[in-house]
């Protein structure tokens, strides 16, 4: 069975794919090493003025993405949605919403990536769809004990009439992970009421993503972004166990009911299969927010998906110790499975790291947003300071990097986004209590003045821009030095100049606590100041810096790149 026989929309035959222009990476490994810039479609570009952005709006843009360097472009969900969840609730995994354009525009938006040698990568949701993907409702509209309804997670209440939930399992937004049906049944959703999860111990469910998978490689997508792939696998046998923790507090035997279980495995195992059906083969990154541990990168095995983000430094404490501790121990579990290396700082799903960082050590992201008006202040300055010194260290690193779009323009959280705009569903599944996400998705600024800051030709936006996001736009950082933008743009430009394939490097000694020094196994060196005060700068000559060096000094809360007088230099493109 295709995805075309389980959807409601007629799907065009697939285009010839694209090519991807030379490029200095490896077609069958290019994932290891690469730059991939996350875009949020509705908050990115708006081509025709409606407020919302659209893929149109992107391939607009798309010279902004090549000027800035990057290798790949991921694209959160653009499918056909109610927008229960900011597209995480798909309806069709085979179309786009007619909101932000249509399989054209995709292609044509595939077209300029891969012109521009960069690749694509595209958000799948599997855990879960929409309450309006048509199996869905022909669950609802099936009896119990159905084909129909074995595709969802479909049980029986408990108490005298079944009026209870099944089990204690708890909605990652807030109350139960189960509704109630007409019928008296109840249906499982890890995420709202409005994303009922699949039963992947249906095979038509494996086979239907199998398909999925290979509409899009065959349109020519390079590789997938898998959302909450840690939950497919659930264990569904009578009587349910408890599992009131979510995802916080794992075993580490991959017994929890609901979450990283061992048999999720088998089913990466069929994808790579599939993937390994195309030349060159497609790859995939899981995405999963339970505690790193050494169970965190089985999913980048080589049979797997090849790639799992790690969050260790996005979860981070501003601290050398910490950052240290975080990175050690991802590299050491990376090695063990043998898949490849990732670091990320922001995310559509985390406060902005320009903000975030400059949280004092006692305020917890919870406290920071929640909704009485009280949530503290912020030093902005301060913030923005660490997180160019931290994207110059993530940069540094071996392995790939994942940016989120607008955070090259050094853009801070939103927080004081006016209730009646708020649209993630943990606003209201917590009862008012925590604003969610929103504020990390108003669109981006690209002119300094207008009625969208030249997010579109016209109109509001979905999200309302605050004033202070004119000074940040794309214009007003453009060849700019020391602005964020061209910091990003020279630390990439860099990067591929110094860049090497080697995963190898070491912590060069230092009497200093607060400073981390680190060296590639090429001599390319980078060493960050956590202090607030200045710091010898280290011997070698100056690539790059976070901040202007003064009198020999490494400022505070700034990193440095080196090249030491030993080290070869190395050859540009």
């Amino acid at each position: 069975m295709t995805p075309h026989t389980m959807t409601s929309s007629t799907h065009p035959a697939r285009p010839r794919p694209t090519a991807v222009a030379t490029s200095r990476l490896d077609p069958a490994t290019w994932w290891r090493t690469a730059v991939v810039y996350q875009v949020y479609p509705r908050s990115f570009g708006d081509s025709d003025g409606d407020g919302t952005g659209d893929l149109r709006g992107i391939t607009e843009r798309i010279g902004h993405l090549e000027r800035l360097g990057v290798d790949a472009l991921w694209l959160s969900p653009f499918y056909p949605s109610p927008l229960a969840d900011g597209g995480y609730d798909v309806a069709d995994y085979c179309d786009v919403d007619p909101r932000l354009g249509t399989l054209d525009d995709f292609d044509d938006l595939v077209t300029a990536a891969h012109a521009r040698g960069i690749r694509m990568v595209v958000d799948i949701v599997p855990n879960h769809c929409s309450d309006q993907h048509p199996w869905f409702r022909a669950a609802l509209a099936a009896a119990p004990g159905s084909p129909e309804r074995g595709r969802f997670l479909f049980r029986d209440g408990r108490g005298a009439r079944g009026e209870l939930p099944p089990s204690d399992w708890q909605s990652h937004f807030g109350g139960s992970a189960w509704e109630r049906v007409d019928d008296g049944q109840w249906y499982l959703h890890l995420f709202a009421r409005e994303q009922p999860d699949f039963n992947w111990a249906d095979a038509q469910v494996r086979e239907y993503f199998h398909d999925v998978l290979r509409f899009w490689s065959r349109r020519g997508v390079d590789g997938f972004r898998v959302d909450v792939a840690h939950s497919l696998a659930k264990d569904m046998t009578e009587p349910l166990r408890s599992q009131t923790t979510l995802d916080l507090n794992l075993p580490d035997d991959g017994t929890d009911p609901l979450y990283d279980r061992d048999d999720v495995h088998e089913v990466y195992r069929g994808w790579r299969r599939v993937f390994d059906e195309f030349d060159p083969p497609r790859t995939a990154v899981a995405e999963l927010w339970s505690p790193i541990n050494g169970r965190t990168y089985l999913y980048a095995r080589p049979d797997e998906l090849g790639q799992v983000f790690d969050f260790s430094l996005l979860k981070s404490p501003w601290s050398a110790a910490a950052y240290r501790a975080a990175i050690d121990r991802s590299v050491a579990d990376h090695a063990a499975a043998g898949g490849g290396l990732t670091w990320v700082l922001s995310s559509h799903d985390v406060p902005r790291h320009a903000s975030r960082l400059a949280l004092p050590a006692d305020v917890t992201i919870e406290d920071w947003l929640r909704s009485d008006g009280t949530s503290p202040a912020v030093d902005e300055a301060a913030g923005l300071r660490r997180a160019r010194a931290a994207t110059l260290l993530m940069l540094a690193l071996p392995g790939s990097a994942y940016l989120y779009q607008g955070e090259e323009l050094g853009l801070p959280e939103v927080v004081d986004l006016p209730a009646e705009v708020l649209q993630d569903p943990q606003w209201e599944r917590t009862g008012h209590r925590v604003k969610g996400r929103d504020g990390c998705r108003v669109p981006l600024p690209w002119t300094t003045d207008g009625t969208s800051l030249g997010f579109g030709p016209a109109g509001t936006p979905w999200l309302p821009q605050p004033a202070s996001f004119g000074a940040l736009s794309v214009a007003a950082q453009d060849g700019v030095p020391g602005s964020t933008l061209e910091l990003y743009r020279a630390a990439l430009r860099l990067r591929r100049e110094l860049e090497t394939l080697d995963e190898d490097f070491t912590w060069q000694a230092t009497e200093d606590s607060a400073l981390l020094h680190l060296r590639r196994s090429n001599g390319w060196q980078c060493a960050i100041n956590f202090a607030t005060t200045a710091r010898p700068l280290p011997a070698g000559e100056v690539l790059l810096a976070s901040a202007p060096l003064v009198g020999g000094l490494l400022p505070g809360e700034a990193a440095v790149w080196l090249r030491p007088s030993d080290a070869p230099a190395a050859d540009a493109d």
